[in-house]
């Protein structure tokens, strides 16, 4: 399927693994290959993101808020409850190993060790959006992938979070389609 890819669509896998591996994730999401979306200049996905409205900056802070910091906080509050303070731990544990000793546990480096450094695999939801992106490509008789197609797969992946934050935006699939076909057409001639 891969060999199918544009050189776009190939650059957002790319950079949806460097999304992953910047926010500490242990496997690449369909959040992940929506934010890769935009960093695809002078695409259809763009055009169409751009076309209905489907703003980079409000895309990316719902992306922030799905894996923000804010259930440690909530988890530090819950632990004092029963008498754990959490930063004199950090605290003897600093003093004990070095300073920043506790950020550079696997936990800390999102994974597994060499995680980081290496190949992230894909959920399975950021997967069926991959397929589901052939399928669109088919429906629409085209002979290749393009990120335009990468992005329907996204909408119709109900179980990954790219698609409730498109949703969110009113981004249906019906609509999107035919701003990919039309914005297709239009390269293509």
């Amino acid at each position: 399927m891969f060999e199918r890819f544009t050189r776009e669509a190939r650059q957002v896998v790319v950079e949806a693994q460097e999304e992953a591996r910047s926010r500490k994730a242990d496997e690449i999401r369909t959040e992940h290959l929506l934010a890769a979306l935009y960093t695809v200049r002078d695409d259809v996905a763009l055009a169409v993101l751009e076309q209905l409205g489907v703003d980079e900056t409000d895309v990316l802070r719902d992306i922030d808020r799905l894996h923000s910091g804010e259930p440690a906080a909530l988890d530090a509050e819950a632990l004092s409850t029963i008498g754990i303070d959490l930063d004199e731990v950090r605290r003897q544990v600093e003093e004990a190993f070095g300073p920043g000793a506790l950020d550079r546990t696997r936990a800390a480096l999102g994974g597994p060790a060499g995680r980081l450094l290496g190949h992230i695999p894909f959920e399975g939801p950021a997967k069926k959006a991959l397929e589901l992106s052939l399928r669109e490509a088919r429906h629409l008789g085209h002979d290749h992938i393009g990120a335009g197609h990468i992005l329907l797969g996204l909408i119709h992946t109900e179980g990954g979070a790219a698609h409730h934050v498109l949703a969110a935006r009113g981004v249906g699939l019906e609509r999107t389609r035919a701003a990919v076909e039309q914005l297709a057409r239009r390269e293509a001639g």
